[in-house]
């Protein structure tokens, strides 16, 4: 297949910026990503479309676009699945089990699924042992159908059948799922509600950290918060997500200059700079980001019921907040 775009703006073996020239133009979309990648194929440049992860100028886009001159296309390529998934014995909290759906807490410092040189200890391989190949999905990452990053803690759902699976899938690209999230931020936090709008992408330097992107570039996201209580040097939030992007509740709210409390990537030495010797201590005794998924509503694929779930705060997360609400003044 010849090579039919322009040399991309970036890349570094996992996202890729480009701007479509003249010998691009009139061109499909995965025609395109699948010639101007190497090793790339059309059917891998597809899911990677249909997953949501390639962008035209900010906005997601269809397999069949045909691309113009000046078009700016993002991608976002994930490490190829490995080979095999191996089954593993690992402990699972089910808080929902049907023919259709399971329904888990994830807790933290659990990797959903294989990669990124991760291929064992992942909550795929342990639904691997506990319901084989009877899951739907991918067969390396069975019945994922959407993910919390390792420390954040929470509810999920995943799937049991290929039907479920889509239908699933559907309702997270139609944004008709909710989830709220629990999060202890940096900072008393003067506004009662607030948005965050800024589209999201990979960082432009530091590859393993998500950012906001420039106009035109990234993913659309949008994060919905507002305060739950207050305390001397930070703040409880409910936060509701409209879209699943990579890090967005950290991102969003890091940006906004309330980053998640004890998030190492976001918001690292940030401890350093709390009044409180006691509450400095216990934010770097945490061990894990103050982020927890609490609530997760979503129809059931095979009979349209809606179904709601609610989760606690786990520790060490309930007994920080039990100790802001003890000394609070």
């Amino acid at each position: 297949m010849s090579r039919v775009a322009s040399t991309p703006l970036t890349a570094d073996g996992s996202g890729f910026e480009f701007e479509v020239g003249p010998e691009g133009a009139g061109s499909r979309l995965d025609v395109f990503l699948a010639s101007s990648v190497e090793g790339l194929s059309r059917t891998r440049a597809q899911r990677a479309i249909d997953d949501g992860d390639v962008i035209v100028n900010g906005s997601l886009a269809k397999s069949g676009l045909k691309l113009r001159v000046g078009d700016r296309v993002d991608l976002e390529l994930h490490e190829p699945p490995p080979s095999n998934l191996v089954a593993e014995d690992l402990p699972l909290e089910i808080i929902h089990e049907d023919d259709d759906v399971v329904v888990l807490e994830k807790h933290a410092g659990m990797v959903v699924h294989p990669g990124a040189g991760v291929s064992s200890g992942t909550l795929a391989n342990a639904l691997a042992w506990r319901y084989g190949t009877a899951m739907g999905g991918e067969a390396w990452r069975p019945g994922i159908v959407h993910r919390l990053d390792r420390d954040t803690s929470g509810l999920m759902v995943v799937a049991r059948t290929d039907a479920a699976h889509a239908h699933l899938s559907s309702q997270f690209q139609a944004r008709s799922v909710t989830k709220r999230y629990l999060a202890m931020t940096y900072g008393r936090m003067i506004a009662n509600e607030g948005r965050c709008e800024q589209p999201i992408g990979r960082h432009p330097q530091i590859r393993v950290r998500m950012a906001i992107a420039r106009e035109g570039r990234g993913r659309p996201a949008l994060t919905i918060y507002r305060v739950l209580e207050r305390f001397d040097e930070t703040t409880l939030l409910d936060v509701n997500i409209r879209t699943g992007r990579t890090h967005q509740i950290r991102v969003h709210l890091a940006a906004a200059g309330y980053a998640v409390l004890a998030d190492e990537t976001y918001a690292k030495g940030r401890s350093k700079g709390l009044r409180s010797a006691p509450l400095r201590s216990r934010v770097d005794a945490l061990g894990r980001q103050f982020l927890h998924a609490a609530f997760l509503a979503f129809d059931h694929p095979r009979t349209g019921v809606r179904l709601e779930f609610n989760s606690r705060l786990p520790e060490p997360l309930a007994g920080f907040l039990e100790y802001c609400r003890a000394h609070a003044r």
